[in-house]
């Protein structure tokens, strides 16, 4: 398990840095759990912007539901997932979810537990805890 804590906003691109760095190159799907608010994806607008996405490129696809970034340093696909409104299994079949996380391109999915049947089992489960002091931890099971 490793853990990385955000201080302050100021030091997530250092923490997304570390992410980069801790993560399994083999493994491609990433769920992020934490309360609303907790900064997930506040977390991986940092990360795709580390990989190589242009900054103005990042949101959350809370409406849309999935966003597709591709690395301008390395020409991959991103797809950042906000499942919030997914309401059933057979939504997340509809768009398509399966195809994305059988794709190889890496995935990060907010919101997990709404689809956790359809997960691989080599997903990397990220939680994001808020501390009393406002910094974040950021866990990473291995």
């Amino acid at each position: 398990m490793t853990e990385i804590t955000i201080p302050t906003t100021a030091d997530i691109d250092e923490a997304a840095q570390k992410f980069i760095d801790a993560a399994d190159p083999e493994r491609t799907v990433y769920a992020f759990h934490g309360e609303m608010g907790a900064g997930k994806t506040t977390f991986i607008n940092a990360l795709v912007r580390r990989l190589g996405v242009e900054e103005d490129a990042t949101g959350s696809p809370t409406f849309a539901i999935v966003n597709e970034y591709r690395s301008d340093t390395t020409a991959e696909l991103i797809y950042h997932f906000d499942l919030y409104r997914i309401e059933s299994m057979e939504e997340a079949f509809d768009m398509g979810l399966e195809d994305y996380l059988e794709s190889g391109c890496l995935c990060l999915i907010e919101w997990p537990d709404r689809v956790a049947e359809m997960l691989p089992d080599d997903t990397v489960d990220v939680n994001i805890r808020v501390n009393p002091d406002g910094s974040r931890t950021l866990t990473i099971a291995d």
